[in-house]
């Protein structure tokens, strides 16, 4: 089928320039032409909105969303499939045609999506994140009960935890075999975990190497790393980690390292921030409330510091961990630390479409797939405008159009 998108203004996200008042073609999945009108199947008049490439989000959580401990207890563990749906619909809803899940989305959740058995993001998945034991992701409780934000050890979810080299070398192992399209590891401690400190440093130089090591002899599957104590984060950089999420406390010696290798950054800005924001709703413990506020400023700082000295950044929102379909609002934060406009959509287009090493998403541009979104108010001058969900009136991935209000 031939879809025609008209009267719209084309943003080349490379530039920052609109191409006005133009055509796009797609067929195939695929766009085939911009600026030439042509017949088709289907056409949609764009009313002189603005269209983007579909944003892409590098760190979420779709099978999960933080709840209260009792309402965890109590949900059957099939419900948490179907729950998990109406989390891949607002995230496509919100604008988000490609996502990295950080940790709990399974090969069956991924090709039931890809087999549309129900709408969502096209993934790329961790399966489980590795930790060791007592570490962010051992979910371990002081009273001496295990509550799993995720259930886990069902089909096809592996356990993350390993403790030295030759455990972490068969849990890498395991994950692959999963499915994983990429390696996630618990390098750190967490905001969220009862016991342990963002600072507290997980796992080895010669574990992480290991995992590394183990993931480039599968096809040169890259490792993502939760990293928030500078200690770890250097630890990560100098094993050949792709990517550092959150990256709380950077200083400068540890981003001139990260920019001399390659290494991106996903900052997760939004995360802490609507942890404080939605901790009555969700039930957000009191711990993870206290060290949300501890780390709050320094998280600014650091992503402040890496963008100054031109680290790679990938738009990451940990969503899961908070609501899902406010994704977007990253881009707005992103904005009011510094970046500017076209930069935090390049972050969320160009650069984590690299960062995921995709290389045929995150532009509008002949023989790219067709991952679009029509908004109506021009982002460069109001970025914020993103965070509205009902102001993203069309959303196309591979061509099909997903969502549809004008």
């Amino acid at each position: 089928m031939k879809t025609v998108i008209k009267n719209v203004n084309v943003l080349d996200v490379e530039t920052g320039q609109y191409q006005n008042n133009t055509c796009v073609i797609i067929e195939d999945h695929v766009i085939q032409a911009i600026g030439e009108s042509a017949d088709a199947d289907h056409v949609i008049d764009g009313q002189g909105k603005f269209l983007l490439p579909g944003m892409i989000d590098s760190h979420v959580h779709l099978m999960l969303e933080f709840k209260p401990v009792a309402q965890m207890l109590t949900t059957p563990f099939s419900y948490n499939f179907y729950e998990a749906m109406t989390y891949a619909r607002k995230t496509i809803d919100a604008g988000i045609t490609t996502v990295r899940d950080a940790l709990g989305a399974d090969l069956g959740f991924k090709q039931a999506v890809e087999n549309n058995l129900f709408p969502g993001p096209r993934m790329k998945i961790s399966v489980n994140a590795l930790t060791i034991t007592g570490g962010h992701g051992d979910n371990y409780q002081y009273s001496g009960n295990t509550v799993n934000l995720i259930p886990e050890d069902y089909p096809g979810m592996p356990s993350g935890l390993c403790d030295g080299v030759e455990e972490v070398r068969k849990k890498t192992r395991e994950m692959l075999r999963a499915g994983a399209d990429v390696i996630k590891v618990h390098a750190t401690g967490g905001v969220s975990s009862p016991t342990d400190h963002p600072n507290f440093t997980q796992f080895s130089l010669d574990e992480l190497k290991v995992m590394v090591e183990e993931a480039r002899f599968r096809n040169n599957v890259k490792v993502m790393a939760h990293a928030q104590g500078l200690e770890g984060i250097k630890q990560c950089v100098e094993a050949g980690i792709h990517s550092i999420e959150h990256g709380i406390y950077l200083d400068e010696e540890v981003v001139q390292q990260m920019k001399e290798k390659g290494t991106y950054l996903v900052p997760t800005l939004l995360a802490p921030i609507s942890v404080l924001e939605f901790a009555e709703e969700l039930g957000i413990p009191e711990v993870a409330i206290k060290k949300s506020e501890e780390v709050l400023e320094d998280h600014i700082k650091s992503f402040q510091l890496a963008h100054q000295n031109g680290v790679k950044i990938a738009m990451g929102t940990d969503a899961g961990v908070f609501k899902h379909g406010t994704n977007l609002r990253e881009l707005e934060l992103m904005v009011q630390y510094g970046m500017t406009e076209l930069e935090a959509i390049q972050a969320s287009t160009l650069t984590a479409a690299e960062c995921m090493e995709i290389d045929n998403i995150g532009r509008i541009k002949e023989g790219f797939l067709a991952d679009l979104i029509l908004v109506d108010t021009d982002p460069l001058q109001d970025i914020g405008s993103l965070k509205v969900n009902d102001q993203i009136r069309v959303v196309i991935k591979d061509g099909d159009v997903l969502k549809n209000t004008l």
